[in-house]
């Protein structure tokens, strides 16, 4: 083999042995999308949760919690798989659960717990070619076999769901637990540094439903608006003023993306897109430039120059200025 042969390509010394190495504490899977998560979660198959641990610390503040977790034992959700005692001994609670009287914990013991949720893992999908194909993300214990992941954060993994696997490696200490969160977690990730615009943005249903629902037909009675605020985790349950009071209160959409966008957000040169030739002209007609007033929309059709990952768009605003 020449020297050449033996460094490049897939199987090459360095993406085979140096990139590829194999690794403890890792999962891999199928990916498939899951709108219905938040960007910086994880969706984690209640199989792989079983499987892999996170060493927690006994101390006087989850003792209770640890030792209902070692009575669970290693075959239920949540349990634990391994306790081990201050001198190193190591106990594999396969031949303990179910034994009368069980084992008792001590402070300054360790017990290998299941994943749950909340924890914090780095996920990965190859070929690795920025930092942002690995990120941090918060676990939640699913049902099946597939890690679920939200659609925005597919752009930087460049991930698609027709077969596609990813990589989870979860940290083994409070330390690398807490680098991860503070240096590594999808909101810390949005805007890139190679190119200081955003890398994620709104995409597919979300990115079509957003134009429809900030044009000037677009109506909406007080059971849908109520669904739809039930998603915002902030909300304080107040709606504003409906826009028509008769014969039903009725809301625009852009009232309702108005509540969602963070306050003291101003923009009158976000990137916005002209009306297509095809499109009817009475509909919005000059309702193009996108004008934001202390967090309120109130004019424009928010489309994917908005949304996107465009360089000055919505979400590049709000995160610098937040």
């Amino acid at each position: 083999k020449s020297i050449r042969a033996r460094l490049k390509g897939k199987e090459g010394r360095l993406r085979g042995n140096l990139m590829g190495k194999r690794v403890d504490f890792s999962a891999r899977t199928v990916i498939t999308g899951d709108p219905n998560i938040s960007v910086d979660e994880v969706g984690v198959p209640r199989s792989i949760a079983q499987n892999l641990t996170f060493p927690e610390l006994v101390t006087p503040f989850n003792i209770d919690l640890l030792q209902k977790l070692v009575e669970n034992g290693p075959s239920t959700h949540p349990g634990a798989k391994y306790v081990i005692r201050d001198t190193g001994e190591r106990i594999d609670l396969k031949h303990i659960s179910g034994m009368t009287g069980g084992l008792r914990l001590h402070y300054g013991w360790k017990v290998e717990r299941h994943l749950n949720d909340g924890d914090i893992v780095i996920f990965n999908r190859q070929p690795s070619l920025h930092k942002m194909s690995m990120m941090g993300h918060k676990v939640r214990v699913m049902p099946y076999s597939t890690f679920r992941l939200n659609l925005s954060v597919t752009t930087p993994y460049n991930a698609d769901f027709d077969g596609d696997e990813m990589n989870m490696h979860v940290p083994q200490s409070v330390e690398t637990k807490a680098e991860i969160s503070e240096i590594c977690m999808v909101p810390k990730q949005i805007v890139s540094p190679q190119s200081n615009k955003p890398v994620m943005g709104i995409v597919q249903d979300t990115l079509c439903a957003i134009r429809k629902f900030t044009k000037r037909d677009c109506f909406l009675s007080k059971d849908l608006v109520m669904n739809i605020l039930m998603w915002v985790s902030d909300w304080d349950g107040r709606l504003p003023i409906p826009c028509i009071l008769k014969p039903i209160p009725l809301w625009t959409g852009k009232q309702i993306l108005s509540m969602i966008i963070p306050k003291g957000i101003n923009s009158d040169n976000l990137r916005h897109s002209t009306h297509p030739d095809t499109e009817r002209s009475d509909i919005s007609p000059g309702d193009t430039k996108v004008l934001i007033e202390d967090g309120e929309l109130l004019c424009g059709i928010v489309c994917k120059k908005t949304v996107g990952t465009s360089q000055q768009g919505l979400v590049h605003v709000i995160m610098q200025e937040l």
